[in-house]
């Protein structure tokens, strides 16, 4: 086994906040630079890029995991990560059921569906900065069902964390661990943040622009940068763990 760097929460020019560089060609490039060996591209409530990316992704030897970031009912903020795109889109038609409303790009942002190639196809009409109507619970049940991966994002922030929201994490919600910004370490999230002690933490990047990427991550002791790998390595399983 040996340790891999992992940046699990990336956006692209599909979600109307992050800068229109966020390609899926440019973003593998950054990658392979940093060298980042295992991402997840987790854009807002859709993963109609992740393909893109997984595709050129594997042309620089970097493992894509298909994601999205749903934001619940709640206004919650949710990573869900599958191993395989059909897991992935099946979750996407899942939220797209719950998400009401259309884009409007002048006010929101644009958003750009793209190829591997960063040819533009074109822009999703869906309201993807919105809240699906939809719930926590239900929402990691239905990932879990899918063989999912669910984090809860950014749980330091107020804007859209679990804990700003809600005020606390539900001692039901069956989380896989959680995920803290660049702004802390994991020895004061573990310090600071009360329902966290049982849940693996990890770092990643909330990436919406190029230079953004990276900045912080997680370094997985695993035998292969894989999707299975890495769910040992969050469960602490078969000497699988997460190493930093």
């Amino acid at each position: 086994m040996k340790n891999y760097k992992a940046d699990l929460h990336i956006h692209t020019c599909l979600s109307p906040c992050a800068d229109w560089e966020m390609s899926p060609k440019r973003i593998a490039e950054v990658c392979e630079h940093k060298h980042i060996d295992i991402i997840a591209i987790c854009d807002h409530n859709s993963a109609e890029n992740a393909g893109a990316v997984m595709r050129a992704g594997k042309e620089k030897g970097i493992c894509v995991l298909p994601g999205i970031e749903i934001c619940s009912k709640e206004e919650v903020h949710i990573l869900t990560l599958f191993e395989k795109l059909d897991q992935a889109n099946i979750m996407q038609e899942y939220v797209y059921s719950h998400l009401k409303g259309e884009n409007n790009p002048e006010l929101f942002g644009y958003q750009v569906v793209a190829l591997e190639t960063d040819e533009v196809v074109c822009e999703s009409p869906k309201m993807l900065i919105g809240a699906a109507q939809v719930g926590i619970h239900d929402i990691i049940d239905k990932a879990h069902t899918l063989k999912g991966i669910c984090i809860a994002s950014h749980v330091d922030r107020t804007t859209y964390g679990i804990i700003g929201q809600l005020g606390f994490i539900p001692p039901d919600l069956p989380l896989d661990a959680i995920e803290i910004s660049s702004q802390m370490t994991t020895d004061e999230a573990k310090g600071k943040i009360q329902g966290i002690e049982k849940l693996p933490i990890i770092k990643s990047s909330d990436a919406h622009s190029p230079e953004s990427i990276g900045r912080s991550y997680t370094i997985f002791l695993m035998i292969a940068p894989t999707f299975k790998e890495l769910s040992l390595a969050i469960k602490g399983r078969d000497g699988r763990k997460v190493s930093a």
